[in-house]
């Protein structure tokens, strides 16, 4: 990618996938559970609920909540964080069709 200046800053357009442009292993399900956790935590914002009313509805403990909110979620997998999303009152979707390039990609999309 071509790179441009702005304000004697090198800058260069992003992937749409930071853990990607940084390098990381497994970037594409860092940003996966990256974006249900931030449906989780908006559903607990907009539910008003305390980490501890959280963690009874998802089923998971106080302290898996608070790592989560501090954004340390690699001890959840994507299931269970799907799993809690559900038990928070969102329904999950997944489709699958034909990819239009050679290899397809995994999208979230929130509402």
């Amino acid at each position: 990618m071509k790179a441009r200046l702005v304000d004697g800053v090198e800058v260069h357009r992003g992937s749409g996938n930071v853990f990607a442009d940084l390098g990381l292993a497994d970037a594409e399900k860092l940003r996966i559970k990256t974006g249900l956790v931030i449906e989780i935590r908006k559903a607990m914002r907009s539910q008003g609920l305390t980490q501890q009313e959280a963690a009874k509805r998802m089923r998971i403990t106080q302290p898996k909540v608070s790592d989560m909110v501090r954004g340390e979620f690699s001890n959840l997998s994507e299931r269970k964080l799907m799993d809690c999303l559900t038990r928070l009152g969102y329904d999950i979707e997944i489709k699958v069709r034909p990819a239009k390039a050679e290899i397809g990609r995994l999208v979230l999309a929130p509402a």
